[in-house]
């Protein structure tokens, strides 16, 4: 068996800084902020924040309510908010990707720890009450990965252990409306 190597553990310190940075920027920017995410790709290229708004949701959410409240990929916020951060996760990534390019069995491994990574620095924020401290209240957590379907399950097991507020049960329903 081969052994596969990242840093994980110091990626996972920066992506804490960028996720604190991001979401205090939207805090900041916003007095109706309700949900924050870490979403990646399906070639684990990318690690963005992502974030939304009461108000941008009622104003864009009417044709799918649900949808537009739960799904990162069409929330006010898209990779905002720690931008200089944010590139230098990304190029991290991109770099060990080009090294390792031809390894097939090199990526999967690679791509299942940098999303446990992302669920898991959320984990640990949200364990910290840094979201609650920060937006004097509760907020949606998630972590998605864009044009890339998750298993439902997975779905809702992640955001059962993020969210132990009101937004769990209306975010089950909603994936089990769909899946």
């Amino acid at each position: 068996m081969q052994k596969y190597s990242f840093d994980f553990n110091s990626f996972k310190l920066e992506m804490e800084e960028m996720a604190r940075a991001a979401f205090k920027y939207y805090v900041e920017k916003h007095d109706d902020i309700y949900a924050f995410s870490l979403y990646s790709d399906e070639g684990a290229m990318t690690v963005c924040p992502g974030g939304n708004t009461v108000s941008f949701l009622d104003e864009n959410g009417a044709d799918d309510y649900e949808y537009y409240k739960f799904s990162p990929e069409e929330w006010l916020y898209q990779g905002d908010g720690a931008d200089e951060l944010v590139g230098k996760l990304c190029n991290k990534l991109r770099d060990v990707l080009d090294e390792y390019e031809d390894d097939d069995s090199w990526f999967e491994w690679f791509q299942e720890n940098l999303y446990q990574s992302c669920f898991g620095v959320l984990l640990k924020l949200k364990n910290g009450d840094f979201f609650r401290k920060t937006a004097g209240r509760d907020s949606f957590l998630i972590f998605a990965v864009t044009e890339f379907e998750m298993a439902p399950e997975k779905l809702k097991s992640m955001a059962q252990a993020l969210n132990d507020n009101s937004y769990a049960p209306e975010y089950l329903d909603w994936v089990e409306s769909w899946s």
